[in-house]
């Protein structure tokens, strides 16, 4: 039977560090994954407000078949400078893509990124031409190890789930046959992680281990099908995003990497409602960090592990929110 893995979050996975920096004053922040080498990466994007860097590189018939980080940065637009701090400081180690190798050639770290809306939560935005996302790319990429914070840290600073606050959330599960799986997500939807009129999650069925409160699904719950409940507004638009990483130590291609990202999107769609709205930026980056070969046949082995990711990524979502409740 699939378990969690000891530490529940995406650093069971082998291979896998984070490091996440966020500015108290500015509320808001930084968090990056980063394989120990490179990774084999692969996106999916699903919302349709979308800010990314490098996600055209990430497709299957690209040049590009791995990368050295991944970002997720709130700060709108200005969050993708995120990832110029965190390539700096890989660059300055020889860590990234190289062409040829000359020591007088600089190598270029490949660091894809997505960004969520938090510009409009009340933190001191009046950086004029200094917005700080490079520099908290650059502490967070430093600060990177096996430990993180959950709930209100990093990318998840100053986040908010439907009318609740948001922030980072992360699980794991490791099957019978060795293959471990990992999300880690900054949760900042428009849409309600819990059911109308109760405070159960809508990831109630997935959870492991009393993981987020343990409160079930009332049996008779009922709702209308246009009240999203504590979504931010009811209906109507604003400003919102939900960016994740969902990782593996199973050896994938690019091709099945893609594959994998969007079967772990549909842990979107278990954990919050409505989603993949116009104004939402929702996306899934997969990783894979290479270690364990898939077993025969792959197609199906693929379809396993990808199954696990929605459910891992459902998971995440609510320890996002439920961790940021507790403090």
């Amino acid at each position: 039977m699939a378990k969690p893995g000891p530490m529940n979050t995406i650093t069971d996975v082998p291979g896998l560090k984070v490091g996440q920096a966020q500015d108290e004053v500015v509320r808001t922040g930084v968090t990056v994954i980063l394989p120990d080498e490179r990774a084999v990466c692969g996106v999916d994007v699903r919302g349709g407000g979308p800010g990314t860097r490098e996600t055209d590189a990430l497709q299957p018939h690209t040049l590009v078949d791995a990368v050295d980080a991944v970002v997720l940065s709130g700060g709108s637009s200005y969050g993708l400078a995120a990832a110029d701090g965190v390539a700096g400081v890989l660059g300055a180690q020889r860590r990234g893509f190289e062409l040829m190798s000359n020591l007088d050639v600089p190598v270029s770290p490949v660091v894809p990124a997505a960004i969520l809306y938090d510009l409009a939560n009340g933190g001191k935005k009046n950086w004029g031409d200094t917005p700080p996302y490079s520099a908290l790319g650059q502490n967070a990429v430093r600060a990177a190890g096996p430990d993180f914070k959950l709930g209100q840290a990093g990318a998840g600073y100053g986040a908010s789930a439907g009318q609740l606050p948001g922030g980072i959330g992360s699980a794991s599960i490791q099957t019978d046959d060795g293959y471990t799986i990992g999300a880690i997500v900054a949760v900042n939807c428009f849409g309600a992680v819990t059911v109308p009129g109760t405070s159960a999650f809508w990831a109630a069925p997935f959870e492991i281990n009393r993981e987020y409160g343990g409160v079930p699904i009332p049996p008779d719950a009922r709702f209308d099908a246009e009240d999203w409940g504590a979504a931010k507004l009811n209906p109507a638009p604003g400003a919102h995003t939900t960016i994740a990483v969902i990782a593996t130590d199973a050896i994938l291609t690019s091709a099945d990497a893609k594959r994998f990202a969007q079967m772990a999107s549909a842990g979107f769609a278990r954990a919050i409602r409505p989603v993949f709205t116009p104004f939402d930026g929702d996306v899934v980056f997969a990783l894979s960090t290479g270690q364990r070969e898939l077993a025969e046949p792959t197609p199906f082995t693929l379809s396993r592990l990808g199954s696990l990711s929605a459910d891992c990524l459902t998971r995440a979502i609510a320890r996002g929110v439920f961790e940021t409740a507790k403090v």
